[in-house]
């Protein structure tokens, strides 16, 4: 392989390498019966495999029925899940690539419609259950009004995570990220917009990060040392008085002196619908290369990344260690095999597929 390229430079993060900087990101599709993985979940995420992405992620899969956005997301509190994932991770770690998944709990923001249905709360008589989150505070209008988490919840919450994290374990897989962005569980107890409380939870910095710091020890005791796990966090909530990158780099570096986590995946809102945000490509890179810097532990930049050029400049500039994408990968699953064309870089393609690798 050419490894004149940045991008396709080769990665290890603890025992596990991967073949480049391209990362799948987790891409919700809703379309799971019963937390469940269809053949739907099986091609999305062998396409890209088989398209040479170096890391590919299982959406937010969720550790309890209570955490789904929809009733179509995906789970893992029992063992069915578990083993329609593991024919997944067997399928993607096959064609070369490292087999990743995202654990999460979307707290607040759960017992919705599907996207394409508008994505409004859903009411009882709709199928809509209760929802938690640390605090009641409903997301936004049309949203229901979670009932806030008692200890004994939050301690529920964290040993599921750890039960998900060794069914993962089982089922295969080689990295974990815990969804810690977006206005879901865990970026909730992070940021003051969502959480007022005013128990060991809330309140401080020390405290709001304490539930995910709890969640990262009790997956830790399921997934071996020798196996990756990355935090996903909105690096800033695009609101005044709420988390912000500041917040983030001082988070990262505690995570980086815990020395349990591996990989910050820098993204950004969604705690709260008012939120302002200037989007353009590349614009969250800046919050990976100042963690990056300022923690000294290793980033992923995303945000409608796709040209070949842009991701190459960003691991070249040291402002990330991996390049997170999603539309990109949705508008073409192997777009690693073209960009590597575009950025000269000798990479194989399937056998299978060799005789298209003339345009």
């Amino acid at each position: 392989m050419d490894t004149k390229s940045q991008l396709f430079r080769p990665i290890a993060l603890r025992s596990v390498t991967a073949r480049n900087r391209i990362m799948v990101s987790p891409m919700c599709q809703y379309s799971a019966t019963d937390g469940v993985a269809s053949d739907w979940h099986f091609q999305n995420l062998a396409s890209r495999a088989v398209g040479g992405a170096g890391t590919v992620f299982v959406e937010m899969t969720n550790v309890e029925a209570r955490g789904r956005i929809t009733a179509g997301c995906m789970g893992l509190w029992n063992d069915t899940q578990r083993d329609a994932l593991a024919r997944i991770a067997r399928f993607v770690k096959a064609q070369g690539a490292v087999a990743g998944i995202q654990l999460a709990h979307a707290g607040r923001k759960a017992s919705v419609t599907r996207p394409w249905e508008g994505g409004k709360g859903l009411t009882p008589a709709q199928g809509g259950w209760p929802i938690i989150a640390p605090s009641a505070v409903p997301f936004g209008d049309g949203h229901p009004v979670p009932q806030e988490m008692d200890a004994a919840t939050i301690a529920d919450i964290v040993s599921k995570f750890a039960a998900s994290t060794r069914r993962a374990r089982e089922a295969g897989f080689e990295a974990i990220e815990l969804h810690g962005a977006h206005g879901y569980l865990i970026s909730s107890f992070l940021s003051p917009i969502a959480n007022r409380r005013t128990d060991r939870y809330g309140g401080s910095f020390e405290n709001r990060i304490r539930f995910l710091l709890e969640v990262i020890d009790a997956v830790r005791s399921e997934w071996p040392d020798d196996k990756s796990l990355f935090v996903r966090l909105s690096c800033t909530d695009w609101m005044e008085g709420g988390w912000d990158l500041e917040s983030s780099v001082k988070l990262a570096q505690v995570l980086k002196s815990g020395g349990k986590v591996d990989l910050i995946d820098c993204s950004s809102g969604g705690v709260d619908p008012r939120q302002k945000v200037n989007a353009f490509p590349g614009y969250q890179v800046p919050f990976s290369a100042a963690i990056r810097s300022r923690a000294g532990i290793a980033t992923g930049a995303v945000g409608m990344i796709s040209a070949p050029e842009m991701a190459e400049k960003i691991i070249a500039d040291e402002q990330a260690d991996l390049i997170v994408m999603a539309r990109a990968f949705l508008n073409d699953p192997y777009w690693p095999l073209h960009a590597a064309r575009a950025l000269k870089a000798k990479i194989p393609w399937p056998s299978q597929y060799e005789r298209g690798n003339i345009f």
